[in-house]
């Protein structure tokens, strides 16, 4: 069953809104793009201290970004939203960036604190771009400064990085 937007809780959408617009590369056209979310189930309530859980195939576009997930979880705390998390197997989340390359990420747990804009990915962890990839069980990233940190967890991190391309002798 597909729930429309309206149906969902404002505070469910904001957040989902504010998690997927600070997307590190994404398509800055995407924020003024319309939001659609669909799941199976919704349980929330609109009080300043509660969660809003969306459950069951939950389907998130926005522009290019596409997001799937079995299960997202917003926590609000004095009103303001302080956690999302997304669960799957894995939950997924694909981009293209303003320079048109695409960005694919997947693992079992994202969660999106926005006191810190930090965003944590755990198990199973792979992003993909043109220009290389990233794997491990840990990954964080600092939206405000766009560093990755991987590892730490007893787990090694393995990146592919691809040469930068370069025009052959003899071609414009």
């Amino acid at each position: 069953m597909r729930l429309p937007a309206t149906n969902l809780p404002a505070a469910s959408l904001l957040v989902l809104a504010a998690f997927v617009a600070m997307n590190a590369g994404a398509k800055t056209t995407d924020r003024n793009e319309p939001m659609d979310v669909a799941a199976d189930h919704t349980d929330a309530m609109l009080g300043d201290d509660s969660d809003s859980i969306l459950s069951g195939n939950v389907a998130i576009t926005q522009g290019s970004l596409q997001v799937h997930a079995d299960k997202a979880v917003i926590h609000r705390k004095g009103g303001d939203i302080t956690q999302v998390e997304l669960t799957g197997t894995p939950a997924t989340l694909n981009q293209v960036a303003d320079n048109g390359e695409a960005m694919n990420a997947r693992a079992s747990l994202i969660v999106y604190t926005l006191s810190s804009d930090l965003v944590v990915l755990t198990g199973g962890v792979v992003v993909e771009q043109p220009r290389g990839n990233l794997r491990g069980e840990t990954i964080k990233y600092d939206l405000k400064t766009g560093r990755l940190d991987g590892g730490g967890d007893g787990n090694r991190v393995q990146m592919r990085i691809m040469p930068k391309t370069t025009t052959a002798p003899g071609t414009p």
